[in-house]
C-alpha cells in the first residue's frame, strides 16, 4: 500500500468529512456525452455519499470541457485551493496531445512537467492527489489526437516519480477493447474520444477500485450496477 493510499483509509476510518476535488477536462466535466446517464463524478457521489454513508462528505466536479493543463494550472485557486481538498483527481491531457485548433502543440515532456508541477501544488495544500490516465481514443476518426498513448505514459512516469496513486483507465480501456476491431470496445464511447454512459462507468469502477472505496456489503449497489453497465456496453 501507498503512503497516500494508508493515509486516505486512515482518514475514512476516523470518519472526518473529506472535500473530494474532482477536475480535468471534458470528459470529468461531464456533459452532452453521457445522453442523460451518470457520469462517472456522479456515480462517485452516489457511492460515497451514498453506499458508504459518507453524508459529510463533499464531491465537487471543477473540470471545464475543452481545457488543457497549462489552464488548470493557471486557475488553480478556483478550481482547486477554494475547497480545501483532501483529495484532488485530475485526469487530462486528451486536449493537450492534439495537434489541432488554436493551441500550440505541445511534447508530453513538457506536458509531464506541468502534471508534476500541478500534483506538487496538490501536496502543498495538504491534499492527496490522484492521477488518472486518459481513456483510449478512435484514432482513426480523431487522427489529430494519435499521441495519446504518449501522453498517457506521460501520466505514468508522473505518478511512478512522485508516488502518487494512479487509475490507469487508459489500460482498462485497452483491456475492454482488446480482440474488438481496432482494439476498440466501442460501446464505451460517444464519440472517438468522449466516453458514453458505459465508459463512465469503466472511469467510476477505476477510481473505486484503485482507492479501494468499498461500502457495507448490504449497501453495495453502485458498484454491481457500474459491473453490469460495462458488461453490457461492450
Amino acid at each position: 500500500m501507498t503512503d497516500d493510499l494508508a493515509r486516505l483509509h486512515a482518514l475514512l476510518a476516523e470518519g472526518t468529512p473529506l472535500n473530494w476535488v474532482l477536475t480535468g477536462d471534458s470528459i470529468t466535466h461531464g456533459l452532452i456525452h453521457t445522453q442523460g446517464a451518470r457520469t462517472y463524478a456522479e456515480h462517485l457521489h452516489e457511492l460515497i455519499r451514498g453506499d458508504m454513508a459518507r453524508v459529510q462528505d463533499v464531491l465537487v466536479d471543477t473540470a471545464i470541457s475543452g481545457w488543457r493543463v497549462a489552464q488548470l494550472l493557471k486557475d488553480f485557486d478556483r478550481r482547486v485551493a477554494t475547497w480545501r481538498p483532501h483529495i484532488v483527481t485530475l485526469m487530462i491531457g486528451t486536449n493537450d496531445c492534439s495537434t489541432a485548433g488554436a493551441f500550440p502543440t505541445i511534447e508530453p515532456a513538457a506536458f509531464g512537467a506541468s502534471v508534476t508541477d500541478f500534483v506538487r501544488r496538490v501536496r502543498e495544500i495538504g491534499a492527496i492527489p490522484v492521477l488518472q490516465t486518459q481513456p483510449t481514443i478512435d484514432v482513426l476518426n480523431a487522427p489529430e489526437r494519435a499521441r495519446i498513448a504518449e501522453f498517457a505514459q506521460a501520466v505514468r512516469d508522473v505518478a511512478e516519480a512522485e508516488r502518487t496513486l494512479l487509475v490507469d483507465q487508459f489500460a482498462r480501456f485497452g483491456e475492454l477493447g482488446a480482440g474488438r476491431p481496432g482494439g476498440m470496445a466501442w460501446g464505451l464511447l460517444n464519440d472517438p474520444f468522449h466516453p458514453g454512459a458505459a465508459g463512465h462507468a469503466v472511469l467510476a469502477l477505476g477510481v473505486a477500485e484503485t482507492l479501494g472505496l468499498q461500502p457495507e456489503s448490504e449497501r453495495d449497489r453502485v458498484l454491481p450496477h457500474l459491473r453490469a453497465q460495462v458488461q453490457l456496453g461492450r
